[in-house]
């Protein structure tokens, strides 16, 4: 009977060929996985419900961008998350609620989507470069919830231009209802990151 030190150094094999290879992946095949992960970002976002006392509602996409950071890296993940803005905004109706068109990216919540690229692209380059392994509980949380304060700042920008909101009334409804929702997603992500990526 295999023991629990052989099972997990098998897994650590498999993980690590599985990154080797996707490293080794032609343009085309991790262009091709970077519209995968844009297609699960559209799939999250039609998971959603509204807390009280704000217009924006809480997604499952901020998590699909997480993951696209953590598995297709800096540049595909940022990659993806422009495939998704810019299929949307070209008619696919892969916005929550299955809208389409300029009116999600110009509206009062477009700057949450804006900010996924830049999320996904400093969880990207972040993840990778967390070499230690025994830090690695520690740290990409704690990098899953910088890349949230990214789409957060993005997003209550566009908030307060479009609806003339000040700094408190933004915070109050573009950021504040979201927090522990948002903290939570980043734990999960950051706990699925520890086990996906590649041991050192």
């Amino acid at each position: 009977m295999e023991t629990l030190a052989g099972i997990v150094e098998r897994y650590d094999t498999i993980r690590t060929r599985a990154f080797s290879r996707c490293d080794s992946l032609c343009i085309a095949s991790k262009i091709a996985c970077a519209f995968g992960m844009a297609a699960l970002t559209g799939v999250a976002a039609q998971v959603r419900f509204h807390l009280p006392g704000t217009p924006v509602p809480v997604t499952g996409q901020v998590f699909a961008v997480l993951l696209a950071g953590v598995l297709l890296g800096g540049g595909y993940g940022a990659l993806s998350q422009v495939f998704y803005l810019g299929l949307g905004y070209a008619g696919l109706p892969w916005f929550t609620g299955f809208f389409a068109g300029s009116a999600a990216l110009l509206g009062f919540t477009g700057g949450y989507l804006i900010g996924f690229v830049p999320a996904a692209l400093f969880i990207g380059l972040a993840v990778r470069h967390t070499q230690r392994r025994i830090m690695r509980p520690l740290v990409l949380p704690l990098v899953m919830l910088l890349a949230v304060g990214i789409i957060y700042f993005f997003g209550a920008l566009q908030f307060a231009a479009f609806t003339g909101a000040g700094l408190h009334d933004t915070f109050a409804f573009a950021v504040a209802p979201f927090i522990l929702w948002d903290i939570a997603k980043a734990a999960l992500a950051g706990f699925l990151a520890c086990a996906i990526l590649p041991g050192k």
